[in-house]
């Protein structure tokens, strides 16, 4: 977090809960002139995009004052609707303003191509490995170990983790039970020992 926001040179780092922390920016100008012009020059591939893009057009009304407008702020309202997983059913803003429409999310598209140096990247945030353990009468100790590898998104980039099922050749994409997730995983050993690890260690 403290590289990040060296990187940057504007927004704090704070502590959020117990066991997190969390690094912010919330200042208009620092919004325009850094963290903007950063993500238009380098583009997220993920359905985050569609987030950014909303959050732009916010940034852009706040930047001309329109926000201060009834009918800019109702865009406002619109963009928060759409942003992320939309409005919280208990309370807060879909409570105070029960009618508000979603703006429609950009649509994203994967590029044709996609870069390796972004693949380590995207896990650093959104990857896990782990070991797992589970009883097993066919083994002698009577339990087998499992080596995982998993990244996990928004069941909105269903296509991104399949695509990563091209990457690295080996794997499955698998919806989970409350179909708002999904999980790029690889758990076949000779997948983790041949094509993971090596990947990384590129």
């Amino acid at each position: 977090m403290e590289n990040i926001a060296s990187f940057y040179g504007v927004g704090n780092i704070t502590k959020g809960s117990k066991d997190s922390i969390q690094y912010r920016v919330t200042s208009l100008k620092d919004l325009i002139n850094v963290i903007i012009p950063h993500f238009d020059k380098y583009p997220l591939i993920s359905n985050k995009r569609a987030d950014f893009e909303l959050f732009k057009q916010a940034v852009e009304l706040m930047g001309s004052k329109e926000h201060l407008t009834p009918a800019g702020f109702q865009i406002i309202l619109a963009i928060k609707a759409s942003l992320n997983r939309g409005l919280s059913v208990r309370g807060g803003v879909k409570h105070s303003f029960p009618n508000i429409t979603p703006i429609p999310r950009p649509l994203v598209q994967l590029p044709e191509k996609i870069d390796p140096y972004w693949v380590a990247g995207f896990v650093s945030g959104e990857g896990c490995f782990f070991i797992r353990i589970r009883k097993s009468e066919t083994h002698k100790l009577g339990t087998r170990v499992e080596l995982v590898f998993t990244v996990v998104q928004h069941s909105r980039d269903e296509e991104l983790l399949k695509a990563l099922i091209m990457i690295f050749n080996c794997g499955r994409y698998a919806l989970r039970k409350n179909k708002l997730a999904g999980d790029f995983v690889v758990d076949k050993f000779s997948d983790v020992q041949l094509k993971i690890v090596p990947f990384f260690d590129q």
